[in-house]
């Protein structure tokens, strides 16, 4: 099949399957209503991220069914985060599956051969990101713009740096993306992405990033999710400092005081944590591979940094107690 001809039909049936969603949705009544945490005013359909799946499933039956054990990883995660948006599901039932999906992963990335230490870590961090994208699914567009920069860098990556997976699954994830954008980035969104999407597309992004990492042996392309991670970890420093539970839901990130207390658009915020990432993702690109790894440590721990002066300014402004007021 001609690519564009794909490209075509693959845009128009995720379109389609995604009405049809809503429908469902609606029917069911799988819908967000607002409360307390929430950084929005109107009910509005959770779950409308199953598109990212669909646009999985589309890519595995027309392209000769490739990564058989991520697809069959990314089949059990996306079911336990969707059985979580229609009614919540035992943690430690979602993070047994999560941790066995990452295995199939793990295993489709080429990292069943290296030591059990690494497998432990990649397995630690990796569902620390699953749950960091699930965290950050807070306001319109975050996901989708966030995630439409690192699909779009990992295109570039495989076509003009180095070969590391197909560019068809990145491609049909972006165009996953786009479908969801056009119903997700808007003031009053048609839909939000619930845990199926969020997790969906974060699992698609890992294993994107080991492939890339088992193919370059360079661990440094981990800061293509730098804005993300540093937002998620220190907002968690933040909660244990003060003693709180930081398993329940909350409106602590750096993003959410952006939106609800500053009172800034969801889609300037989104925009905003978009281009950043952009402007590290650009970095790696031309620098990584011949930085040294200190180098790259002192970056990440400038960003930290730079992060809660930003952060401390904010919660100074809206009247909120930081760590140093």
């Amino acid at each position: 099949m001609n690519d564009l001809v794909f490209y075509f039909f693959a845009a128009s049936a995720l379109f389609i399957l995604e009405l049809c969603y809503f429908k469902i949705a609606d029917r069911f009544n799988i819908i967000d209503k607002p409360n307390q945490r929430s950084s929005h005013v109107i009910p509005t359909i959770r779950g409308g991220g199953v598109v990212f799946f669909f646009a999985l499933i589309v890519w595995y039956v027309t392209h000769h069914f490739q990564y058989t054990g991520f697809f069959v990883g990314a089949v059990m995660i996306a079911v336990i985060s969707f059985m979580d948006d229609i009614g919540e599901q035992s943690a430690r039932l979602r993070l047994m599956i999560q941790l066995i999906s990452l295995l199939f992963m793990g295993w489709q990335a080429g990292f069943s051969d290296q030591a059990f230490w690494i497998i432990a870590i990649m397995l630690v961090v990796s569902a620390g990101t699953l749950n960091a994208f699930n965290f950050m699914d807070g306001i319109n567009g975050i996901t989708g713009i966030y995630s439409l920069v690192n699909l779009g860098t990992f295109y570039c990556i495989n076509r003009s740096m180095i070969a590391f997976t197909t560019s068809d699954l990145v491609v049909t994830m972006i165009i996953g993306v786009l479908v969801f954008l056009f119903f997700n980035l808007r003031k009053h969104a048609r839909c939000f992405a619930g845990d199926v999407g969020s997790v969906t597309i974060a699992f698609v992004q890992l294993f994107l990033l080991l492939q890339l990492i088992h193919t370059t042996g360079n661990y440094g392309w981990v800061l293509l999710f730098l804005i993300y991670g540093v937002d998620t970890v220190v907002t968690i420093i933040y909660r244990l400092i003060r003693r709180e539970n930081i398993f329940k839901a909350h409106r602590l990130h750096l993003f959410q005081y952006f939106s609800n207390e500053l009172g800034i658009p969801h889609i300037w915020v989104a925009v905003l944590y978009g281009v950043l990432q952009l402007g590290i993702n650009i970095l790696l690109v031309l620098f990584l591979p011949a930085t040294p790894g200190w180098l790259v440590l002192l970056f990440c721990a400038g960003i930290g940094v730079l992060y809660v002066f930003v952060r401390e300014w904010v919660l100074k402004t809206v009247g909120v107690k930081g760590l140093f007021s």
